[in-house]
């Protein structure tokens, strides 16, 4: 997580200053209090629940949260910088506009997948954060979306995509990515994470590629099974 000033809407105190503590000593709180909040619902679950599931003392939360809002809104941001640091990297070294559009797609599914209680508790309570908290979050998915968009941009200025509302259509995108979470008890029985890319891109990237982008496309699927329907 960024280090944040004190004073800032995103800091939370820690009585504890040692860095490679507090982060390991929160995520084991942050798990607990996600696995809950998904379950019992953010209202009513308590600070002695969340100790009792994390396998600590409601002392030692005390000594790395402030209120059970530190603890929410940490489960939150946690969520959204994984999708912003995770993402980038498994764009290195790809260089042509549609593979790179395609893989975003296929990073933020796959990191979804791994974060799926969090990911909808990120949509059940965000509302549920002070204003100037939610505004946080609310930059954290703006700066995932410009990921998405640059990839987009980079499609339609090379003239393998029609030009297209592109904010819009990112939103288009990352609705998908999260239906993979908000509907997960519809899609798991019937795709694979693989699967539900593939057929992503075949409703939402093929349709608005250019001729030229669809056969970049297409040689694209010669060469990997990530985005067929196998």
């Amino acid at each position: 997580m960024r280090k944040e000033e004190t004073g800032s809407p995103g800091h939370v105190e820690s009585l504890v200053t040692d860095p490679k503590r507090v982060a390991e000593r929160r995520g084991q709180i942050l798990r607990a209090a996600v696995k809950l909040f998904s379950e019992k619902g953010y209202y009513t679950t308590t600070i002695q629940q969340i100790a009792k599931e994390a396998g600590v003392s409601i002392g030692l939360i005390y000594q790395y949260f402030g209120d059970k809002d530190d603890i929410l809104f940490l489960s939150l941001k946690l969520v959204i910088e994984t999708y912003e640091h995770e993402i980038p990297p498994r764009l290195e070294g790809i260089e042509h506009p549609v593979e790179r559009l395609c893989v975003a797609l296929w990073a933020y599914c796959t990191i979804i997948d791994g974060l799926r209680e969090a990911t909808v508790l990120a949509y059940r309570f965000t509302k549920s954060l002070r204003a100037d908290r939610r505004d946080l979050i609310k930059e954290g998915e703006f700066r995932t979306n410009r990921l998405l968009e640059n990839c987009v941009r980079a499609c339609i200025d090379g003239g393998f995509m029609r030009p297209v509302n592109e904010y819009m259509l990112v939103y288009q995108y990352v609705m998908f990515c999260h239906a993979w979470a908000l509907k997960h008890w519809a899609f798991q029985g019937r795709y694979t994470p693989g699967q539900y890319v593939a057929e992503g891109i075949r409703i939402l990237v093929e349709p608005f590629l250019t001729k030229k982008g669809l056969a970049a496309l297409a040689a694209l699927r010669r060469r990997t099974a990530d985005f067929t329907h196998e």
